[in-house]
């Protein structure tokens, strides 16, 4: 394990106003109060575990500001801007790139739409780059580019899981869990190759976000209505912490979602 600096963004103006992935549903009550709490909790947890966590500030009108995961990719001190596919997440955008900008680090301009770590994920030294719904296929010539790392796409293929993130955690350099039935068979046998020891997610740990998991590759921070998964995990040698991100998933997000990993 090593410890890890984190991005997040409290969830001052969570909400559920409109409908951009198969879990919003704007006619039902939503609390941001509890959201801010079940926020609260997760940072909390990243501290006791020895990790940074750093800030963002907030913007009125951007509700989904909260899933901090969405707002870049950063390595080795070069930062992958974003562009939305949604207009209504579009201007988390800018917001995102100023602050890394402030912060110091060199900031590349998104020259197709990616939607940051919700569908970039570095796995050892490769980086597994999802698409299909949000980010584009041709996001990942520029994202190999900038990071000089290997690229390799994977199709998803349910709406359900939109984001590489909510199909497919990190576990460690050499591991990784996923849920095969959000793949294409060809990124399914492309897993299979990369990762032969991988933990394979059940249908039902997958529809509570379970995947959308933090892992420092000692410690994983889940949903804890995943139990199969939690179980799986322990059986490995990890240890698992599970917290409560259910109103959070009203809006399609989870651990992962609220937290950006800043490699410096």
């Amino acid at each position: 394990m090593t410890q890890r600096r984190y991005l997040m963004c409290r969830p001052t103006y969570f909400a559920v106003d409109y409908r951009i992935n198969p879990w919003m549903d704007p006619t039902a009550p939503y609390d941001t109060e509890l959201a801010i709490a079940q926020w609260t909790r997760l940072r909390q947890v990243y501290r006791d575990l020895g990790h940074t966590v750093d800030e963002i500030e907030p913007v009125p009108g951007l509700p989904d500001m909260v899933f901090a995961a969405n707002g870049a990719t950063v390595l080795d001190g070069d930062v992958l801007a974003v562009q939305f596919r949604d207009p209504e997440r579009a201007d988390e955008a800018p917001a995102y790139r100023s602050w890394f900008e402030r912060a110091g680090f060199r900031v590349h301009e998104a020259k197709h739409t990616n939607e940051g770590e919700g569908d970039l994920l570095l796995a050892g030294d490769v980086m597994l780059a999802g698409y299909g719904f949000r980010t584009v296929h041709a996001a990942h010539t520029q994202v190999q580019e900038v990071f000089g790392r290997p690229t390799v796409s994977l199709q998803l293929v349910d709406p359900a899981y939109y984001h590489l993130d909510t199909a497919l955690c990190v576990l460690d350099a050499e591991t990784v869990a996923y849920l095969p039935e959000a793949f294409s068979p060809g990124s399914r046998a492309v897993l299979r190759r990369l990762f032969p020891n991988a933990v394979l997610a059940t249908p039902a740990d997958a529809a509570v976000l379970g995947l959308n998991a933090v892992s420092d590759g000692e410690h994983v921070v889940l949903p804890v209505q995943a139990t199969d998964l939690t179980a799986a995990l322990e059986a490995r040698g990890y240890t698992t912490v599970g917290v409560d991100m259910s109103e959070l998933r009203k809006a399609g997000g989870g651990p992962k979602c609220c937290t950006l990993e800043v490699r410096p």
